[in-house]
């Protein structure tokens, strides 16, 4: 069998469909079911897809306004979008400028800020800010709205690219399957015995860079921040042994759980990961997902099509086009059960 390419997973879709602006209502959004004959719902319609004793796990990473703009001591405009704060508190970011600064300079920001670019690192910088880097950016920065929604952030996009269970700072993209839900929704869910758990995945940007070949064939992406707690397991554990489902909110909280169940068993998890589930992954501890439509040839279109079978998932995106569902961050979602 030949190596699988990223253009195995391509898709026409009309510009007009991506979703650059949230709906008025979280819960407004639509919900295809995906199956051999994709089924056209509500978001509301999710409690009948879910049954007393599954378990909903959410990612409560909160995006923190990760994009600052500035200059070149020498006066050139200079955009800054934060990937991480590193351990030693420097800045590990993406840098867009007329020409790239070297080792040394000095950037300068609002509010007396400044930071010297200390080194590269590959397509990345790392910075050294004047004041603590998370301060910086909760400071001065914007909401770092994916470079598809091509329009400036406004004071909406403050809380609607965030999920209302948005807890731990950290990440630079929203885990964007949560923003469907509410406060009323969660409740209802609970009410009908379906419990939920946390995860934490710090979100980054990487998520929206087409794939390469050398990182489907190392089966290793872009690193992000992961922590999987002993209560989680636990919960995961009793819901197994009584029947029930694990029900992964996003493609991030898969990414968690199956990479905090590398070794064959879900164990507590604090680190980095850097999988790649792509078609041919045995996944582990996820039984089904709620997600938002991806970009084409992108890593999570691929986690996607090993979770319910390539040709019936790009099936269910021919479908979705034709009947015009709204796209990207901001658009509609999918409900999909694992194929065996």
């Amino acid at each position: 069998m030949p190596p699988m390419q990223a253009s195995d997973f391509n898709f026409e879709l009309p510009p007009e469909l991506i979703a650059k602006q949230p709906l008025a209502v979280r819960t407004d959004s639509r919900l295809l079911r995906v199956s051999e004959s994709p089924e056209d719902l509500l978001f509301t319609d999710l409690p009948g897809l879910l049954r007393a004793g599954d378990l909903l796990v959410l990612n409560d990473t909160r995006v923190i306004p990760a994009r600052l703009f500035g200059t070149k001591s020498t006066g050139g405009k200079i955009e800054v979008l934060l990937e991480r704060v590193l351990e030693d508190g420097s800045a590990l970011v993406q840098m867009r400028s007329s020409k790239s600064p070297k080792p040394g300079a000095q950037l300068l920001f609002d509010n007396g800020i400044e930071a010297e670019l200390l080194r590269r690192e590959d397509a990345f910088f790392v910075l050294q800010f004047s004041r603590p880097a998370l301060e910086v950016f909760n400071a001065s920065g914007h909401m770092p709205l994916p470079p598809y929604i091509d329009r400036e952030d406004t004071s909406e996009d403050a809380e609607r690219y965030q999920t209302v269970f948005a807890k731990e700072p950290g990440a630079v993209a929203a885990p964007t399957a949560g923003l469907h839900f509410d406060d009323a929704l969660l409740d209802k869910l609970a009410e009908q015995g379906v419990d939920s758990a946390r995860v934490t995945l710090h979100v980054g940007a990487g998520t929206f860079q087409p794939v390469r070949q050398d990182q489907i064939d190392a089966a290793q992406l872009h690193s992000e921040r992961v922590q999987v707690t002993q209560a989680l397991c636990d919960k995961v554990a009793i819901t197994k042994k009584n029947g029930g489902r694990v029900v992964a909110v996003g493609t991030t909280v898969v990414r968690s759980l199956e990479t905090a169940a590398a070794d064959g068993a879900l164990q507590p998890y604090d680190g980095e990961t850097r999988l790649f589930i792509q078609p041919g992954y045995e996944f582990k501890v996820v039984d089904a997902m709620v997600t938002n439509f991806h970009l084409p040839q992108s890593s999570l279109l691929m986690l996607v099509s090993a979770f319910a079978g390539k040709e019936r998932v790009l099936n269910a995106y021919r479908h979705a086009v034709e009947q015009q569902y709204r796209f990207f961050s901001y658009g509609d979602a999918m409900f999909l059960e694992r194929t065996t």
